[in-house]
């Protein structure tokens, strides 16, 4: 085995390098503080690895992105919302069989207990989508408190995902209905799962809602696309959640939490705020690009660049088509869209952003085709949550199958007053 050498006050110390199947490499330090006394600084975790995970490879100099080895392109263009969380909670896609009996589970699972209807009366007309979702969520702790503790071996698991995966998208919709003042709609059994979900926010007794294929395949590829993406905020606060062996339910809440952050999940909800702020402002698109490359003017132009990578994200590029497939469609003329299209061109077009690789990214796209699509602005971090949640239960899952299984536990440096004594003050 390869190894790294570390030279701390002339002693040598090594450690072996852990390389992945895609050529990743990294230095195991697992036994470092007990070898030297040290421990490494990395603030915001950017070079560390918390795990060994078989689910997603991200390659963001390259632009690629794989869900258990499979392209996220093939994915989106062949397989089903359903069918992807069934490839990353149980590492393959499903055969007939098996498809049948994901299917029949989600079908039977798509209720919420009638008693836990009541909880939306209790909770303001103005309570924001994503603070719902997570309440009701760690509720399910409260009635299905047999499942705290996870046998792998029966079928424990498999109802307790397939319930997450199912009532979610029944919580999601009471949540707008609840926003807007109109009745609940109750999932019907012989819808798939994104028409049903669509079916619940927008059907009402006055205007019957009737789902257009297009509007249901857009909404599968968005929810494939935000399916996994390794170990972000949110992914990994679901795995240090679950390292103290909380139960799955309590697990996702606390993913779903962190996902609600404007660095995060909120990103997308930031780029339709910030397009109305240019349009109440008066900014022309243009104005907009040379106040962005400023950095004394405060404008910020959220939806361009990511973290990972440093290419065009493979998930814009599949979203950038099916928003100009969808303006195409609705014939849109709408100022909000026409703003953002015509930012996208000019930031395609300049050379500071190609240098600096800012490209759109999936929150610019995702934005964009959530409007066009008719949800509301203030349900996009729940739509991401939806589609995120497959990958959360895939990650809790596999940590709990890695042996030896350890809680999350950080170190720091300290950096406060040194000894104090009381009567010093």
């Amino acid at each position: 085995m390869k190894q790294a050498e570390i030279i701390i006050d002339g002693t040598t110390y090594a450690f072996p390098i852990i390389e992945g199947t895609e050529g990743e490499k990294a230095i195991d330090i697992t036994a470092l503080r007990d070898k030297t006394g040290h421990i490494t600084l990395d603030v915001g975790y950017q070079n560390t690895g918390s795990c060994l995970s078989a689910i997603t490879y991200i390659d963001g100099e390259k632009g690629i992105l794989r869900y258990r080895g499979y392209p996220i392109e093939e994915l989106a263009e062949k397989s089903s919302f359903t069918e992807t969380a069934h490839l990353l909670v149980y590492g393959h896609l499903p055969s007939p069989e098996e498809r049948k009996v994901f299917s029949q589970r989600l079908t039977e699972n798509s209720m919420i207990h009638e008693e836990m209807i009541r909880f939306f009366d209790s909770f303001p007309l103005k309570a924001h989508p994503m603070a719902i979702l997570s309440t009701m969520v760690n509720a399910l702790t409260v009635y299905y408190p047999e499942f705290f503790t996870v046998d792998f071996e029966s079928d424990t698991f498999d109802i307790m995902a397939a319930r997450l995966i199912s009532k979610i998208r029944t919580i999601a919709a009471y949540s707008h209905k609840h926003s807007i003042g109109e009745p609940f709609v109750y999932p019907r059994h012989d819808y798939p799962y994104c028409t049903n979900f669509l079916y619940m926010m927008f059907d009402s007794p006055v205007h019957p809602y009737e789902v257009d294929p297009d509007i249901e395949k857009v909404l599968n590829i968005l929810l494939i696309l935000h399916a996994d993406h390794e170990q972000n905020c949110s992914t990994s606060t679901v795995r240090l959640v679950g390292s103290s062996m909380v139960n799955l339910y309590s697990s996702i809440c606390a993913g779903i939490c962190a996902l609600w952050g404007p660095l995060h999940g909120g990103a997308n909800q930031e780029v339709i705020d910030m397009l109305k702020n240019i349009q109440k402002d008066g900014m022309t698109p243009k104005q907009c690009m040379e106040a962005a490359k400023d950095r004394s003017n405060s404008f910020r132009l959220f939806g361009f660049g990511h973290r990972v990578y440093k290419s065009y994200d493979p998930r814009a590029k599949i979203l950038k088509t099916l928003c100009d497939a969808m303006v195409a469609k609705l014939g849109v003329k709408e100022p909000l869209i026409d703003i953002a299209l015509e930012l996208e061109r000019l930031a395609l077009e300049d050379e500071f952003f190609r240098e600096k690789k800012l490209y759109p990214n999936v929150d610019f796209y995702s934005g964009i085709l959530y409007r066009l699509i008719g949800i509301p602005t203030n349900m996009y971090t729940v739509m991401f949550a939806i589609g995120r949640l497959p990958g959360w239960i895939a990650q809790w899952k596999e940590m709990h199958d890695t042996k030896p299984f350890r809680i999350g536990r950080p170190r720091q440096i300290y950096t406060g007053p040194s000894l104090k004594r009381y009567e010093d003050e």
